[in-house]
């Protein structure tokens, strides 16, 4: 007992320093080899040996981008047209400044020789344009009347295009009468932007919705029978637009 103790299994502590070597291989050491790690090889594949496979060619052409469209030939692209030659944004719109500013002419002085081919030309943009600047004048002036306007228009307009059908032997298209009296429309437009400045109630205001009256009528006759060949029937064509245009006359005064 004095040189060691009994081990309970027949072992003395003389071997107890064979027993903490022992124990001492129970502890995992990571740097030790042991028999189930592999040691793995990789084998190793030279690429330059195949020149068709990993290696650049010798003339390399350019690479083409996934996000960069190809050059695009704008004579192509466009049909032969390039953005000079594009036509103007009013005439793709079937507007015609300068035939505009010929009837308008036509229209201040009536006296002024008329082509007749310009006539037959159903160009709706100046009437529209005169018939919204008629009924804001008379808005500026506290009168809400664009429905009267147009309703006044529209049936004056379909009662002139049966009675012309009936009264020509060419017979007249009803764009062409809607153009001529949208267009001579242009006096009593000028007599409603009077109207905002002054009051047209009295003497002054009936002598000049007569002129503009008067001057409305006779463009527009003349108009319809330069485009008609209606000779020597002005007067019978000027008496039914005075009566469309003294319903306007009307409205603008009072």
């Amino acid at each position: 007992m004095a040189d060691g103790w009994d081990d309970p299994y027949g072992n003395s502590n003389k071997n107890s320093g064979s027993w903490q070597t022992s124990g001492a291989s129970n502890f995992f050491d990571p740097n030790a080899s042991h028999g189930f790690v592999q040691e793995q090889n990789f084998q190793s594949f030279d690429y330059s040996s195949n020149p068709g496979f990993g290696a650049a060619p010798s003339n390399p052409g350019p690479t083409p981008s996934m996000f960069v469209p190809g050059p695009v030939n704008d004579m192509e692209s466009l049909g032969g047209m390039t953005e000079e030659d594009e036509p103007p944004l009013l005439e793709e719109l079937g507007i015609d400044p300068d035939a505009i500013l010929q009837k308008t002419l036509n229209v201040l002085n009536p006296r002024r020789n008329t082509d007749p081919a310009m006539l037959q030309d159903t160009d709706l943009a100046g009437p529209l344009v005169f018939c919204l600047a008629f009924g804001s004048f008379l808005l500026l002036a506290g009168k809400l009347q664009f429905g009267a306007i147009y309703g006044v228009g529209l049936l004056g307009c379909v009662a002139l295009y049966g009675l012309l059908n009936l009264m020509s032997t060419n017979g007249v298209a009803l764009g062409v009468v809607i153009s001529v009296l949208g267009y001579c429309l242009l006096p009593v437009v000028g007599l409603a932007g009077l109207n905002v400045l002054l009051s047209l109630q009295g003497a002054v205001g009936a002598l000049l919705a007569t002129t503009a009256i008067f001057w409305c009528s006779w463009s527009a006759s003349k108009l319809f029978v330069t485009a008609l060949a209606m000779h020597h029937q002005q007067p019978l064509v000027a008496y039914p637009c005075a009566l469309v245009y003294s319903v306007f006359a009307l409205i603008t005064v009072f």
